[in-house]
């Protein structure tokens, strides 16, 4: 196959850049050649002889949405100028102003605008009127960009349905899961000295942005409080302007939540916990859950955190509203008073997480793109027929 792939950055880290690196790896290992149009690509991708890397400079231009804008006008336009030499081409949600075989979709402004927990209005100041246009006018964007598609690729459930809410076909939506490093993220012996963690506690982790309310730490603080006296909670992200240490300190649990700050080496602390909690608010896919799962992590979240369709009984718990304060505090106690249950849970976390590596993720995105190229040769192979029939 001759494949185009359409993104801003090809790179080896978490989000959608990781998501494009793992899918050229996968094509370049099976041979196929691979065109990437975009900004920037890992050097240890560059020198492949069956990669091209056709550049498009970041515009100088002030503000994201001027900048995105001159990214989807050129690109577009070499497309325009070069479609005939690839099989297929994907793109990545609104990039381009040119139509595309696959879009895999990572985020939808529209879902995000709709979905309550949106913190910007127009009377709120210069900045958050920006925020507001940059939103509507992606929206409208993707929107466009979903329709000229042949198939649409959310990234978990939650952004299907809210492809969906944008006026596109189930038929054409295909769910594809991000992946994960289960190598990188894998049980393994503890650290907690490294961090400054006490030894006996059961440690429950929440890792996110604190500036936020978005990620609803609030309500694991509040739950903490009517869990037992040996769950601790560690708190990673940063702290510069955030609220939860008062809060912690007004709810009468500063003894039991360790805020480790920004922490780069999440695999290690990972090891060093017994849990995983994260009741998100709004999240289009969470790869920190996935993160969670290949450490062998129990795992307690919410319908409203993207992906958290891929969680059963057996690892985990999804409660339905981020609100729950009560059924949060309940599953957190349940499994910090069960050790063998927790034990279990954690191995099918393990389990589970396999079949969400970033390996089977690409494989998926291949079969996706050879299906299409089928159909496609089946359907031209029969307009020749039908000529040919017409002629004769």
């Amino acid at each position: 196959m001759k494949i185009l792939i359409v993104t801003h950055v090809v790179g080896n880290h978490d989000g959608q850049g990781r998501v494009n690196y793992e899918i050229v790896r996968a094509l370049l290992a099976a041979g196929h050649a691979v065109t990437v149009l975009g900004s920037q690509i890992d050097d240890t991708l560059r020198a492949h002889p069956l990669l091209r890397f056709v550049s498009i400079r970041e515009s100088r231009l002030p503000t994201r949405l001027l900048k995105y804008q001159v990214f989807a006008l050129k690109s577009g336009a070499w497309i325009a100028s070069h479609r005939r030499e690839f099989d297929l081409i994907h793109v990545n949600g609104f990039i381009t102003w040119a139509r595309a075989d696959v879009n895999s979709v990572h985020f939808v402004h529209d879902g995000w605008y709709r979905c309550g927990f949106y913190p910007f209005s127009l009377r709120h100041g210069a900045y958050a009127a920006y925020q507001v246009a940059f939103t509507r006018v992606n929206a409208w964007c993707e929107k466009r960009a979903f329709r000229a598609a042949r198939r649409v690729v959310p990234v978990s459930q939650k952004v299907a349905a809210e492809v969906q809410a944008t006026g596109i076909d189930a038929g054409r939506l295909h769910v594809i899961h991000n992946g994960v490093d289960v190598d990188e993220f894998a049980p393994g012996t503890s650290e907690r000295e490294r961090f400054n963690l006490p030894a006996a506690p059961f440690l429950l982790l929440f890792a996110g942005d604190l500036r936020t309310s978005r990620k609803n730490l609030d309500a694991v603080l509040h739950a903490l409080v009517s869990t037992p006296s040996h769950v601790h909670l560690v708190v990673a992200g940063g702290l510069r302007n955030s609220p939860y240490p008062v809060l912690a300190a007004t709810l009468g649990v500063t003894g039991r939540v360790h805020f480790v700050d920004f922490v780069r080496d999440m695999p290690a602390l990972m090891r060093s916990v017994d849990a995983f909690v994260f009741p998100s608010r709004y999240e289009a896919m969470s790869l920190v859950v996935l993160e969670a799962l290949a450490s062998a992590l129990p795992v307690v979240t919410v319908a409203t955190s993207g992906g958290a369709e891929v969680i059963d009984p057996a690892c985990g718990v999804v409660l339905d509203s981020p609100e729950d304060i009560e059924g949060l505090a309940a599953a957190i106690s349940t499994i910090a008073t069960d050790p063998q249950r927790a034990r279990a849970m954690g191995a099918a976390a393990r389990e589970l997480a396999r079949s969400l590596s970033w390996e089977q993720m690409a494989m998926r995105y291949l079969s996706l793109y050879e299906d299409l190229l089928q159909a496609q040769r089946a359907g031209a192979g029969e307009a020749a027929h039908d000529t040919v029939s017409a002629a004769s």
